[in-house]
């Protein structure tokens, strides 16, 4: 078992949230969730709220410690290419002020959910993502840059129609690399993988990449 860490995770009240915090307080971490008080209430059990927002540097900076791991999980539900105003009010927004915040208190790591990319749709969501994965390296913060595609979980099982097809773009090199990259995961594969990657953060100042093929060799 690893090293307990004190963690605070940001859009922890959400769907990835709520399967990844149990399984961190199994491992024995100390987790405090960032949310709105309207939201507190939806903080998984076992996990301390800190009433703050998300959106706001300040109200980030002041929930940050030095040392803490911070878990990033904001982010527009469901995402879509109707969607790309909300990405840059609330994904784009929320990584500008968690990497700012942390400029400022100095966490000991960081733990981002991007997107796998290059894709070849959802370009305002991958633009965003990848922003924020920029401010992360120009801010030259300890980081773990996780890049799922589509995480499969209940009430997200549709994708798993389309598996033969990746299973069929695997077969041809000229589209292996693309099904691979854009490979769907499972939401125990996903969440192993994040838990993972707060435990073994990289070298001081440097940034790691969690690819799908990453994500689904993650072992805790």
């Amino acid at each position: 078992m690893a090293e307990p860490l004190d963690i605070l995770v940001s859009g922890g009240t959400g769907y990835i949230g709520r399967h990844l915090i149990p399984l961190l307080i199994a491992r024995g971490h100390r987790v405090r969730v960032l949310a709105r008080a309207e939201s507190s209430a939806r903080v998984p059990a076992g996990a301390q709220p800190v009433i703050g927002d998300a959106l706001s540097e300040d109200s980030i900076a002041a929930a940050l410690r030095p040392g803490d791991t911070l878990i990033h999980l904001v982010g527009t539900p469901h995402p879509s290419p109707s969607k790309a105003e909300q990405f840059q009010k609330v994904d784009l927004v929320s990584i500008r002020a968690s990497v700012s915040a942390a400029r400022r208190v100095g966490p000991a790591h960081l733990v981002y959910v991007s997107v796998a990319q290059p894709a070849p749709i959802m370009q305002a969501y991958l633009w965003v993502r990848a922003l924020g994965e920029s401010m992360i390296r120009e801010a030259g913060l300890t980081a773990s840059i996780v890049r799922p595609w589509y995480v499969l979980g209940p009430g997200r099982r549709w994708p798993k129609l389309i598996v033969p097809l990746y299973k069929l773009a695997e077969l041809f090199p000229a589209t292996r690399a693309t099904a691979e990259r854009l490979e769907l995961v499972t939401i125990e594969q996903f969440i192993n993988a994040m838990a993972s990657a707060a435990e073994n953060p990289p070298p001081n100042g440097r940034q790691r990449i969690v690819d799908v093929p990453a994500i689904k060799r993650a072992r805790l």
